[in-house]
Order: structure tokens, then C-alpha cells, then sequence
């Protein structure tokens, strides 16, 4: 009689990665459908995703922003999807191979997921409860699976050494390839139920975007300017003055947008200060609220980049919060703390000026957008966001440039971040085709405080020559321009430069976003036809 043949080794191997990743989606599904209950910051892939964001080297997040820009945390997230998968595929066939090995590189794996979670700001030791969970409930069926596994295993053992009468051979064990396949199909599809429910029953425990919707903003005190005319571009395809919110870059470190009600947001300004003040957001509707357009722009913009923007924000005069305090002498700048735990330092002389820096709690005459700190944001004009620009502000500390850090500070990032003045060219593209004969040119240029009085264009290596100025709003908002150019069949290079309000040309040495903001003129080929 024909002896059954012995499964390859690479196919025990193979179905073993398998029960790895089934009991990896176990873990992870099961910590999220439990942190339904709990902060969106306990689950497992948020916390570990946020822990690895602390740890990102300056050069790296460039890396990332330049290559995926705003679309660097979906990038982050395949990552991490990848790098879990190949984990689970080790760890299930350790398991397989030697189970106390199995089990103790699960809960190595579970004492890092822990650490991460409870590691963040807000984040109080209940919290791990989810991730606990998913551990056990994956290390449960881990075993399952490769019990499963290993009953196939001795199979083909037994049937070698038994009787060569078919009414001998030894009764087959239960488990099989279709008990196996058939017992992680069903733990995937239960694990893709149980994920789906937990964000279904997250969203329905959370009534932050509700509450965002019914909320009416109050008429300011100040309303803004009134825009004049003739501020776009004549240039077609340059970008909108106004930014709309679904446009507004975002750049910021939270994987998980925090949802925060508005009815129990605080802000804490205490440190070197006469008198600490407690404000709610009441008290912001209630207040002589200012409304201003002003341009933001991201420190990680590489030249001719698109991480800027302009917007209408409402909001309280933070001026007006540190008169209530009352900074003490010495005391030279605000390090305000986002409620998930991210941190910017302001000089304090920049919030004590003229300039329009407030509370944030409205844009383009809306309530914020959840991902652009609902309830409430700092807005500063003239400072790059990472040293001013903090989405869900819940703390203003007034201290000393030599006694405190913040977030990007403490990763190699300047202490102060006052924009660079930049010109961009928006049309044509690089790498355009364009007809013969009459082209436009254009695109945006921003010095905000100083203002922009002049651009300039040059074409491969001939003269600059000025362009024409769109309107202007204000010092604090960026301008536009266009220019006609005569174009002639064949490869050219053009190139913008600006000069702010104080008379100073943009400079053409190039230097990356770390420190403190890529420098540099913008070239753009295109090919005439």
C-alpha cells in the first residue's frame, strides 16, 4: 500500500505565518472594539503609530512629508500595517516551532503595545485595559491555531508506521487543512466584524461632530477688513486666495484626530504669571472675539511647496488671555501644550504685540474642522506652525526659552520660527507642456508681517523682470502675481524671487526645512511646443 506523503516542511512553515496574522487581527480588533469605551488613544495601532511619530528623526519626517506630504500619516499607517503583518508571520512560526518562545515574544509584543498607550498624553493606566485584552485574546487563539497545526503534523507520522491493512490504520485526527483554513477564515472574518464595530460603536458614543454642527459662532467684535478686489491671480490655475477647509493643509502629529467637547474644554495659563487663569469655551464665545485673515505656513514646506494657506479664523486675542495673567519679568515665551501632548514655544513678544494671534475657534466663518483643532487652536501670524500653531490647545505655560522645550525643540528644530519671505510658481507646472507664443505665469508669495512688494521672474538665464502684484489684503496674508511671457518652441527654466515689505530680496541659498524653513528660489522646467 502507497504510504501518505509527508507535507513539505515549507508548508507547515507557511500555514503557521498564517496563524500569526490571524492572531495579530485578533489582538488588534479586540483592543479596538473594547476602546469604544475608552480614549481613541488606547488603541493599539493609534498608540504605537503616535510613539513612533515622538521618536521620528527631523530628517525622516522631512523625508516622509516631501514624499507623501499630506498624505504622510496614510503612508505611516501602510507601514505599519506592513511591519505588523511580518511580525505576526515570525511570531506564528516561532510558536509553531517552539511555544514558549511564541508566548514570550507575544508579550513582549503586548508590553510594548501597553507602554505606548499609557505613555500618551492624557492617557490614564485604565486605558491599557483594551490593548490587555487583545494580547490575551490573541495569544488564545494563537494556541488554538497552532495546536491545530501540530495535530496535522502527526498525522502522516502515524499513518507511516501503521499496518499495511487499511482496517488497521489509525483513525485520522480531527484536524485538517480545511479545519485549519476554515478556523482562520473564521477568526479574520470576526476580527474585520469586530474592528468595524468598535469605529461604528466609537462614532456613536461620540457626539463631537454633532455638537461641532449645532454650534453657532458669535459675531465678532472686530470684524476683518474687507478683501479687495483684485487679490487672485489673473494667472489661471493659481491657487484660491481663500483656502477652503477641505483644502487647508494639514500637517500635525496626531494619527487620531482628538474629539474633545466643547462644553468640557479648558485652558490652563499659569507659570511665570501673577495670576492663573482657568478659561472655558463659554468664556471664548462670550469675549470680544477678532476676526482676521491670515496665511499659515508649515516649517516642512520645501521651496514651491503647497503647505501653506490662507484662511478667515475668529477668535480671542491671546494678548488679551496674558493681560488677565499678568507675566511675571524674565518670562520670554508661551509653551502651549495640545491635549495630545504636542507642544509649541512662542516667543511671548510676538503674542504681546499688534499682530492678530488668538483662540482660533472659527474658519472661514465655521466652527473649526475637527482636524484643524476643534474646539480650540492658536493662530499666530508670521511663525511657522510648529512654534505656534497648536491644534487643541488645552495649556498656555508662560516660561523662559532657557528653562523650556517643546516638541520639535527637543528633535533638533530652531526655538524660533519666524517665516521666511518666499515666491512660488504655480503655472505652469514643472514639466508642462506648453504652446507657443503668449504663456501665464503666476502664483503666490508670502513675507507675512512684512508683506510682499515686488516679485520677479527670469526665464532660463535672461534678465529678472517684475511681475505684476495682485491686490493686497495685509502684511499677514500672502499675494499674488502673474506674468505674460512670449513663449519660444524648445526646453526652458523659470524662476520667481520676491522681496518683503522691509526691502529684503529673497534669498537664493538653498537650505533644508531643519532648522527652521527651506530657502531658495523655485525653478521650473517647461517644454515649449
Amino acid at each position: 500500500m502507497k504510504q501518505p506523503t509527508q507535507q513539505p516542511a515549507s508548508r507547515p512553515t507557511a500555514l503557521a505565518a498564517l496563524a500569526g496574522v490571524a492572531a495579530a487581527a485578533v489582538v488588534l480588533s479586540v483592543a479596538e472594539l473594547i476602546g469604544a469605551f475608552f480614549t481613541a488613544r488606547a488603541t493599539p495601532v493609534i498608540a504605537l503609530g503616535s510613539t513612533f511619530i515622538d521618536f521620528t528623526p527631523p530628517w525622516m519626517k522631512d523625508f516622509a512629508i516631501a514624499t507623501f506630504g499630506t498624505n504622510d500619516k496614510a503612508a505611516l499607517f501602510v507601514g505599519m500595517g506592513v511591519t505588523i503583518l511580518v511580525l505576526a508571520c515570525v511570531l506564528g512560526v516561532v510558536a509553531y516551532r517552539k511555544w514558549s518562545l511564541g508566548v514570550a515574544g507575544v508579550l513582549l509584543m503586548g508590553a510594548v503595545i501597553v507602554a505606548s498607550v499609557v505613555t500618551r498624553a492624557g492617557v490614564k493606566p485604565p486605558d491599557a485595559i483594551p490593548s490587555l485584552a487583545g494580547t490575551v485574546a490573541g495569544l488564545v487563539v494563537l494556541r488554538l491555531l497552532v495546536r491545530r497545526l501540530w495535530r496535522m503534523r502527526q498525522w502522516p507520522e502515524m499513518a507511516a508506521d501503521a499496518p499495511s491493512r487499511d482496517s488497521e490504520r489509525p483513525e485520522r485526527p480531527a484536524a485538517s487543512r480545511r479545519d485549519f483554513f476554515t478556523a482562520t477564515g473564521i477568526t479574520l472574518a470576526a476580527s474585520a466584524l469586530a474592528a468595524g464595530g468598535g469605529r461604528l460603536l466609537s462614532a456613536a458614543r461620540s457626539n463631537v461632530a454633532q455638537a461641532r454642527e449645532s454650534l453657532r459662532l458669535p459675531a465678532p467684535a472686530t470684524a476683518a477688513p474687507a478683501v479687495p478686489a483684485g487679490v487672485q491671480s489673473k494667472a489661471p490655475g493659481v491657487t484660491p486666495w481663500l483656502t477652503p477647509n477641505k483644502d487647508f493643509y494639514r500637517i500635525d502629529t496626531a494619527l487620531s484626530v482628538p474629539e474633545i467637547n466643547a462644553r468640557d474644554w479648558e485652558l490652563r495659563v499659569h507659570g511665570l504669571v501673577e495670576q492663573e487663569v482657568r478659561l472655558t469655551f463659554q468664556d471664548l464665545l462670550d469675549a470680544k472675539l477678532i476676526e482676521s485673515h491670515v496665511s499659515l505656513t508649515c516649517v516642512s514646506n520645501p521651496v514651491g511647496g503647497y503647505l501653506a494657506g490662507n484662511a478667515k479664523w475668529l477668535g480671542m486675542p491671546i494678548r488679551e488671555v496674558l493681560k488677565m495673567a499678568r507675566p511675571k519679568d524674565g518670562a520670554d515665551m508661551v509653551l502651549s501644550t495640545s491635549i495630545d501632548g504636542f507642544s509649541a514655544s512662542t516667543p511671548l513678544e510676538v503674542l504681546q504685540d499688534g499682530r492678530d494671534a488668538m483662540l482660533a475657534i472659527g474658519m472661514n466663518g465655521e466652527p473649526l474642522p475637527l482636524e484643524h483643532g476643534y474646539p480650540v487652536r492658536m493662530v499666530v501670524p508670521g511663525l511657522y506652525g510648529f512654534v505656534s500653531a497648536t491644534k487643541w490647545v488645552v495649556d498656555l505655560e508662560v516660561t523662559r526659552f532657557a528653562d523650556n522645550k517643546a516638541y520639535w525643540t527637543q528633535r533638533g528644530w530652531s526655538e524660533r520660527g519666524p517665516i521666511k519671505t518666499m515666491a512660488r510658481v504655480e503655472v505652469p507646472r514643472s514639466f508642462a507642456r506648453v504652446p507657443a507664443g503668449r504663456v501665464a505665469i503666476g502664483g503666490t508669495a508670502w513675507a507675512q508681517t512684512r508683506g510682499i512688494t515686488k516679485v520677479e521672474v527670469q526665464i532660463d538665464n535672461g534678465p529678472w523682470t517684475e511681475a505684476v502684484l495682485s491686490a493686497e489684503a495685509s502684511v499677514i496674508t500672502w499675494r499674488q502675481w502673474s506674468f505674460d511671457w512670449d513663449a519660444t518652441p524648445g526646453p526652458h527654466y523659470i524662476k520667481a524671487r520676491a522681496t518683503d515689505g522691509t526691502g529684503e530680496l529673497q534669498t537664493d541659498k538653498r537650505a533644508d526645512p531643519v532648522p527652521d524653513g527651506a530657502s531658495g528660489w523655485q525653478s521650473v522646467m517647461v517644454t515649449v511646443e
